[in-house]
């Protein structure tokens, strides 16, 4: 099930408005993403205050499968982090879309937001 009020990158993370006005988004890896990767046993994250750009690689996913990259979906400056997957990475399994979300940033721009897939366009580029 992909929800309906998220948006989607084309590397498989998920993006929720923190609300009107906050300014901030808080981003996660889909469930599709999650069981591919099979049981995520280390989350590296990016640190607060660090600026990420759109597209690159700001922190990884390390599985019983292999080592993933956590890419920025737009250009911000990181203002919090899912503290409590260092001790229990396996919320990014259990609940991707709930508790095991990863940061939270500011967008440089929030207009960049518009440029990601919505629930429709992103079910059909994993259906392909």
């Amino acid at each position: 099930m992909i929800p309906e009020d998220l948006s989607y990158t084309s590397e498989h993370e998920w993006i929720r408005s923190r609300g009107a006005g906050e300014g901030t988004i808080r981003v996660g890896i889909t469930d599709y993403a999650q069981d591919a990767l099979g049981d995520i046993v280390y989350v590296s994250l990016p640190e607060v205050g660090e600026q990420v750009q759109a597209g690159t690689s700001c922190g990884e996913l390390e599985s019983t499968k292999s080592v993933s990259d956590i890419y920025a979906p737009v250009s911000g400056a990181v203002v919090a982090r899912n503290e409590s997957l260092d001790a229990t990475p396996e919320l990014v399994n259990s609940d991707p879309y709930g508790e095991g979300w990863l940061f939270e940033l500011t967008p440089a721009d929030p207009a960049a937001l518009d440029d990601l897939m919505d629930a429709a366009a992103y079910q059909a580029s994993i259906a392909g």
